[in-house]
């Protein structure tokens, strides 16, 4: 018997139900903002994504040499892709760009909690406006969806940082600093021992003393202590922009769940602006649900003119655990509303009536196994069908069908031409 691969899932019906319920909620919270569908490819060059983030990714990646001697990789991201997307055909589509997509991805790294080899996320991206609007915007569709799913402030929050706060600090220091290696550092510094963090700063250029300095910066709760040691406009604009983009979330009825945390750094090298990462308020789940943020260089790296872009993707595997935690996960039982049941030879009337009932929006199983009166009635009883209307030989032979709740066990026979009749969904209470 085979066994499926280490990293990847299969979804049974049950366990399917509430993932397309979570999966649709997060895209209509974006769909109402105006943010419309794309569909995108499994496979990229590979170079794509060494370009975007170092010859290191390559280990993270599912690549090999195709049958046209092309290096390519199982996309594990979408953001180069859309980036690609917008080039392409940046003359024809109308700024702002706001799109959005669900789909899987794929990379090779360890297993663990909420993060596996195949995993998937909704994108929500808009390109095309440098404005503070356009961050509060993408933290404002990540809250509705979140709170649409039953979340509250209390099991969620944004950590908001800007990356060029980061690098403006590190600039300050009379160091030759690897910001890249630096602002990664920072990413890392949840994650692991104060000193190892410091080692990781040195290792970028600070000393020992900058380093805890550095640190020590991070933590302060005023902005404007940060302007004052840098004395630069790189971080003075940085602070105020930072300050614009919460200021634009009040408006946006998204400022409740954000709070400033200059340690969230988002690791991937091309976050230029305001990154932010969304954690479980309670700290039961460890590592961010999901994150986002400003690539305003990504376009024009891409061959594309200058254009600026922010964008968010929960990662579903990570929020399910959120929802699981806090007790609001889908239900998993999917809603089968009729089983029509035939006895005999029955089938031509019994299809009417469930084409009938389909076409009214209504969910209808009939029987496709030739089975007997009593294997019907097991099985609407197992998919959990809540109206059965049996459709039998006799009860024809007087122009009836009889229609049974199953939760109650109560049943009436009704004229066959009166069902549906007026109703949109009849039921046993109905006749």
């Amino acid at each position: 018997m085979y066994q499926g691969l280490k990293g990847f899932r299969d979804f049974y019906p049950e366990e399917m139900a509430p993932r397309r319920e979570v999966i649709d909620t997060v895209e209509t919270a974006a769909a109402r903002y105006g943010f419309r569908e794309i569909g995108t490819p499994a496979l990229e060059r590979t170079e794509m994504y060494v370009d975007k983030s170092g010859e290191e990714i390559v280990e993270e990646l599912y690549n090999f040499t195709d049958k046209g001697d092309r290096d390519v990789a199982l996309t594990p991201e979408l953001t180069p892709t859309v980036a690609r997307m917008v080039v392409a055909k940046a003359q024809a589509l109308s700024k702002p760009i706001k799109w959005y997509s669900t789909r899987p991805f794929w990379r090779y790294e360890q297993v663990q909690q909420g993060r596996f080899r195949e995993f998937y996320q909704t994108n929500v991206d808009i390109f095309g406006s440098s404005e503070p609007t356009a961050d509060a915007e993408v933290l404002a569709v990540a809250a509705d969806a979140l709170t649409g799913l039953g979340l509250t402030a209390k099991d969620f929050e944004f950590r908001v940082s800007h990356r060029d706060i980061l690098g403006g600090l590190l600039d300050a220091f009379d160091a030759d600093v690897d910001t890249q290696a630096a602002i990664r550092a920072v990413d890392k510094s949840a994650k692991i021992e104060t000193a190892e963090y410091h080692n990781l700063l040195v290792d970028a250029g600070l000393s020992a003393a900058q380093a805890a300095e550095f640190d020590d910066l991070l933590d302060t709760d005023d902005l404007s202590d940060l302007t004052a040691f840098a004395e630069t406009d790189r971080v003075a604009d940085a602070v105020e922009n930072l300050e614009a983009v919460l200021e634009a979330a009040e408006d946006f009825g998204a400022r409740e769940y954000c709070t400033v945390s200059l340690e969230t750094a988002r690791g991937l090298d091309y976050y230029t602006g305001v990154v932010f990462e969304c954690f479980d308020s309670t700290g039961e789940i460890g590592r961010s649900v999901f994150g986002g943020g400003r690539y305003d260089d990504l376009i024009e790296s891409f061959g594309g003119q200058p254009t600026p872009a922010v964008g968010v993707a929960p990662g579903h595997a990570p929020l399910g655990l959120l929802l699981q935690r806090a007790g609001v996960w889908p239900d998993d039982a999917a809603t089968i509303d009729y089983y029509v049941l035939t006895v005999g030879d029955t089938r031509s009337v019994a299809a009417d009536i469930a084409r009938d009932l389909r076409d009214r929006g209504n969910v209808v199983e009939t029987d496709l196994s030739d089975r007997s009166f009593g294997a019907q009635m097991g099985y609407a009883d197992s998919i959990g069908a809540e109206t059965v209307v049996i459709v039998g030989e006799r009860d024809l032979a007087d122009d009836n069908v009889t229609v049974k709740d199953m939760a109650s066990g109560d049943q009436t026979t009704v004229d066959v031409d009166a069902f549906p009749g007026a109703f949109d969904r009849p039921t046993y209470d109905d006749f």
